[in-house]
């Protein structure tokens, strides 16, 4: 099936430009001009990538990412908006965003942050199969696979993740960033190293969205009582670290 994006986008001459260029690479896409009708849309089903502008006239952008992500959208978003200062771009991304762009921006840099977040996020048609019966993962070329953590299961192909029998609903970033620090569990893989594998060459914004993806991804797994933790080595980077359920 193809990709289905929504625009939510009051500014008629922004939207228009902007719809034909998503239609000419070969997306499904729908417009709407409100943060309510933009919610609808998004429980209605079938999106799987949202571009979201902040200054909308009955809501601020913002809690409209943030009721997506409540109600469990799994989909990208890309925040699309006049607000480009360091601290508003932190606070998109802690709410849920996964990327972040300043108008005025080019078109073709739009749909490049588009297909990289897409390639990362799509989910191929085995993801209904049950997680028993999921294949192991292939031992990383960077050195041999950890052993299991009991209760914690990571599916690179399918991109799910639980805890117990909790799926964890996580944003196409915070999955990638816990499936690098599982590869290499137990062991210490730098700020660098996090910013380079999981955010594509065109991400040229602060690392402190690192630190919002990693303050989320760490709720979630407390949240669901995960066995394991991600730990801090200030000045370095993070590790993730196994918990048992009744430490």
């Amino acid at each position: 099936m193809p990709v289905r994006l929504l625009i939510v986008e009051d500014d008629d001459a922004i939207a228009a430009p902007l719809l034909r260029a998503v239609q000419r690479e070969g997306y499904d896409v729908e417009r709407v001009a409100a943060g309510h009708a933009a919610i609808d849309a998004v429980a209605a089903g079938g999106v799987d990538l949202v571009l979201l502008d902040l200054g909308l006239p009955d809501m601020d952008g913002l809690d409209v990412c943030r009721q997506l992500r409540s109600q469990g959208y799994e989909g990208g978003i890309v925040i699309l908006t006049a607000r480009a200062g360091e601290l508003d771009r932190v606070v998109g991304l802690d709410v849920g965003a996964d990327d972040y762009l300043a108008k005025p921006f080019s078109l073709s840099e739009l749909l490049a942050r588009v297909r990289a977040l897409l390639r990362r996020s799509h989910r191929p048609a085995v993801v209904e199969a049950a997680p028993e019966v999921a294949p192991a993962a292939a031992p990383s070329a960077a050195g041999p696979a950890a052993p299991a953590v009991p209760d914690f299961r990571l599916d690179r192909a399918a991109r799910r993740v639980w805890a117990g029998d909790e799926e964890l609903a996580l944003t196409a970033k915070e999955f990638d960033v816990l499936a690098l620090l599982e590869q290499h569990r137990g062991a210490v893989v730098s700020r660098e190293t996090l910013m380079a594998e999981v955010w594509d060459e065109n991400w040229f914004g602060s690392t402190k969205t690192l630190d919002a993806t990693i303050g989320r991804l760490r709720q979630k797994l407390q949240d669901s009582d995960a066995p394991i933790a991600l730990g801090t080595v200030r000045g370095v980077g993070f590790r993730l670290e196994d918990t048992p359920r009744d430490a």
